[in-house]
């Protein structure tokens, strides 16, 4: 895939320079690139020329003044522009595998790649890890990075991952930090498998890394109803339990939001979460989401009455519970929670993300309200798409509401702010 413009950024060089989505960057300095980190490096110059091919088949040759660390505003379809490092792995718990077909293209792709880790925070297994790999990774001083480890027991690892390749994380990681090369670690736990003891050799093997670990996350498997085969089983509260005790023996090490709520435990103050280094996967967005809400002035009344409905997952309902009482007290407003049952994934899927246009519908339909809150990790990144083809029209058209998309996940200003102007 080569270095395509998806869009450019307002009042940016780019927009100056007249260049447009479809517009290809060949070169810069003549220079090709293989993905972001090359053009980030390449970007740092006072003067760059710049080689285009417009989306009309010409080429263009530029040549830019700019200051040495000012990006030229091009937001690009993928961070890596040659072939994305596929993954090799064909692990028990892989969610991907567990997805029926008819999805968007994009939900099957599987990648490895340490480019999209170090850039966008996905996770890596390592298990394709190359020699030329490690060279570029020091030669540049690449990181933090963020990698799946699961277990650090080989032979476990290579079960779990089913690739002979796997059991060598504990090498690469020390290679990590041999190289001064930090980066964050998940567990997906999978009782019977890597919890227990097993759970106890892997930090404490994590722990022997010292610093160049900047956190573990510990996340509970995901089993959907199109699974095959009865080969893991879900996280109980017994496991949960006994999880969060294993981890509080260890510094930087955070159990996810769900297993706290499988524990039937409450959700730990912001201080258990450090940094929050780890949110995309579920660990402290509910603290961080809490807190921020108390943080925002309610106004005292609202000029009409007014009903809002937030449509969250299970994982949420307490939390926003919470939130709704308190917004219950602003003068004409009513506020009520309704988590989406999934219908299309089984009962034990109670992540936002995974919900689908059909069974937000079927929560809402037959509920009288003025708007629906739902968040925007329902939606495909910036589009009105949600992961089973439908979009947020389809949704409007056929449970007659109105919705109101909450764009920061982890921030309810938008709502307080929304509820004023009502």
């Amino acid at each position: 895939m080569p270095a395509v413009v998806n869009s450019v950024i307002e009042g940016s060089i780019a927009q100056e320079l007249d260049i447009e989505k479809g517009d290809i960057i060949l070169t810069v300095d003549g220079n090709t690139m293989a993905d972001m980190i090359d053009y980030n490096f390449y970007m740092k110059s006072e003067l760059i020329t710049v080689e285009i091919q417009k989306s009309n088949g010409e080429i263009e040759e530029i040549e830019i003044e700019k200051d040495f660390d000012e990006d030229l505003g091009i937001v690009f379809e993928s961070a890596v522009f040659d072939r994305i490092k596929p993954c090799l792995n064909h692990c028990v718990f892989c969610f991907v595998d567990q997805q029926p077909k008819g999805l968007r293209d994009t939900l099957y792709v599987k990648d490895d790649d340490y480019r999209l880790s170090y850039l966008q925070g996905t996770y890596i297994t390592l298990t394709n890890f190359k020699d030329e790999d490690r060279q570029r990774i020091s030669r540049m001083h690449l990181g933090p990075f963020y990698v799946s480890v699961h277990t650090t027991n080989p032979e476990l690892r290579v079960k779990m991952l089913r690739n002979p390749n796997a059991g060598k994380a504990l090498e690469n990681l020390t290679w990590f930090r041999k190289n001064k090369i930090p980066f964050h670690a998940q567990i997906v736990l999978c009782p019977g498998l890597n919890d227990g003891a097993e759970l106890e050799r892997t930090l404490s093997d994590l722990a022997k890394l010292k610093n160049t670990v900047l956190s573990v996350a510990i996340v509970p498997v995901g089993i959907t109803q199109f699974r095959q085969d009865n080969q893991l089983r879900q996280v109980d509260k017994k496991c949960a339990i006994e999880t969060i005790e294993i981890a509080s023996k260890y510094k930087r090490v955070c159990c996810s939001d769900e297993i706290f709520l499988l524990a039937e435990k409450p959700i730990p103050p912001a201080k258990y979460y450090g940094n929050f280094c780890q949110l995309s996967d579920g660990v402290g967005a509910l603290r961080m989401t809490l807190d921020d809400f108390y943080s925002h002035k309610l106004p005292k009344s609202v000029s009409k009455p007014y009903k809002i409905v937030f449509a969250c997952s299970y994982a949420a309902k307490d939390m926003l519970s919470e939130v709704a009482s308190k917004l219950n007290t602003i003068k004409n407003l009513t506020v009520e929670v309704h988590p989406v049952k999934s219908e299309y994934w089984g009962r034990d899927i109670t992540v936002a993300g995974l919900i689908t246009s059909d069974d937000l519908i079927r929560t809402v339909k037959d509920i009288d309200c003025d708007v629906v809150v739902i968040p925007s990790v329902m939606l495909r990144p910036y589009s009105e798409d949600f992961l089973d083809g439908h979009n947020l029209d389809y949704v409007k058209e056929h449970s007659f509401k109105d919705f109101f998309v909450q764009q920061n996940i982890y921030s309810l200003k938008e709502v307080v702010d929304y509820i004023r102007e009502v």
